[in-house]
């Protein structure tokens, strides 16, 4: 998978868990949204498409240590994810089930994307 190519699947990924959210913001079903929900989602958003773009750099460069890379972007993402989540909840009143409700639902399906690219790129690299 070409670098632009997982940039254009990941602009449609993004699209299309935005898509649920802003229909309920748009009809007025806001209870199961945070009031910084689209704060949390382009944060999220932002630190999956540096995290993915840096392992397909380095599988480019280096083939060897994109697993390597994976892990280390994943567990980079994840610890900033917390410190995120911490300092937003710190700094404003929020229903935490709806919160943490709105957290997983971008971190876990940004997450599975990331893990689809890692697994379409071992599936190359063994089928040659």
């Amino acid at each position: 998978m070409k670098l632009p190519y997982v940039i254009v699947i990941y602009l449609l990924f993004t699209l299309a868990i935005a898509a649920p959210p802003a229909l309920l913001q748009y009809t007025g079903n806001t209870a199961f949204l945070d009031h910084g929900f689209w704060t949390i989602f382009f944060f999220m958003t932002g630190l999956t498409f540096l995290v993915l773009v840096m392992m397909l750099v380095v599988y480019q460069k280096k083939e060897e240590y994109f697993a390597q890379a994976f892990m280390a972007g994943t567990t980079v993402k994840i610890l900033a994810c917390f410190i995120f989540m911490f300092i937003f909840i710190s700094n404003n009143t929020v229903n935490k089930l709806v919160f943490m409700g709105d957290f997983f639902y971008i971190y876990l399906l940004n997450t599975v994307f990331e893990i689809y690219v890692l697994l379409r790129k071992l599936r190359h690299k063994n089928s040659r």
